[in-house]
């Protein structure tokens, strides 16, 4: 199928599947309303890392200080400064979006595994960072930002992002603009030069453009898509903690990128979605479930080599973006 004839099939499944995720929370028992919400989050994060590793190629094992950066950034501004949710929100944009700029003009004169062992350090030092100020971000023990704090007014309209329905609104609303910008960005010029560059950097180079600087746009905006995940996440959970910036929550974004399907727009949220599941129900018959969950990552990898979606893509459906 063509690009052009492709479009109309694209943007409503993408359409069909924001719509059902809202229409999902007035049919959810509550447990299920709370995990889906936290899930969405969490796509957002695997989001911003696709962006960079699926579409782009750049193997990173640092985003999580990417994603504890808008942590950090909105909830030490709502903890310490005593702002209030959307500015706070809009400093851990900030503090994402500088941090993905720094790193990425230090990071990008590496290529292929030392640009993995770079973000890896760099990310480290992040973590051992927010260790280190234990005095402002608590270390490991973290903080919780109070429930008062986690409300907003706009005018006349009052938010209280406490309550599930509207939490669960408010993941919703965040992954469904993220999913939105995405698909947008991939289906640019700009989206099409990342994957150029993805399948032969030099002769992308050769025929004029600018890889690094196309790279360089493209880990910031990896970096600012994961910080409205950390932020968003401090506001709507209450919870900032050094634990979101240890190497683990690196790899996990990674993971749910594999599962799903890299280079798929949707890729993030299945990937997402099936790992929070299998380990939150084998964990609760077993405590082996470590084990389970990496026998069924086995199976997957053996049965679709590129993720779900990839691979359902690379089979039935060419026109997946």
């Amino acid at each position: 199928m063509s690009r052009d004839r492709a479009t109309l099939p694209t943007y409503a499944l993408h359409a069909a599947v924001i719509l059902g995720l809202f229409l999902l929370q007035f049919v959810l028992p509550e447990y299920h309303h709370g995990v889906l919400a936290r899930v969405m989050v969490l796509a957002v994060f695997a989001m911003g890392y696709n962006l960079l590793f699926g579409y782009t190629g750049l193997l990173s094992l640092g985003h999580a200080m990417f994603f504890s950066a808008g942590l950090y950034g909105a909830g030490l501004a709502i903890e310490h400064l005593g702002w209030s949710m959307l500015p706070a929100f809009g400093a851990g944009l900030a503090v994402g979006a500088l941090l993905g700029l720094v790193i990425g003009l230090l990071a990008l004169r590496t290529t292929g595994v030392a640009f993995m062992i770079v973000t890896m350090m760099f990310a480290q030092v992040f973590y051992l960072v927010t260790l280190y100020f234990a005095d402002w971000t608590h270390g490991d023990e973290g903080f919780v930002i109070a429930q008062p704090l986690r409300q907003v007014s706009i005018g006349n309209l009052y938010f209280d992002l406490t309550q599930p329905a509207t939490r669960y609104t408010a993941a919703w609303l965040l992954f469904s603009i993220v999913l939105i910008v995405t698909l947008l960005i991939v289906r640019s010029a700009h989206g099409r030069v990342l994957i150029a560059i993805r399948e032969n950097e030099e002769r992308t180079r050769m025929l004029g453009y600018d890889a690094f600087a196309n790279k360089l746009v493209a880990v910031v905006v990896s970096a600012i898509i994961c910080a409205a995940a950390g932020a968003a996440y401090a506001i709507l959970f209450g919870y900032v903690g050094s634990t979101f910036a240890s190497v683990q929550y690196s790899i996990l974004p990674l993971l749910w990128v594999l599962l799903g399907g890299g280079a798929t727009t949707l890729g993030p949220i299945l990937g997402t979605l099936f790992m929070y599941y299998i380990v939150d129900i084998t964990s609760a018959f077993t405590s082996a479930y470590l084990f389970i969950v990496g026998l069924a990552l086995i199976l997957l990898v053996l049965f679709f080599p590129k993720g779900v979606l990839g691979t359902i893509r690379d089979r039935w459906l060419g026109w997946l973006p």
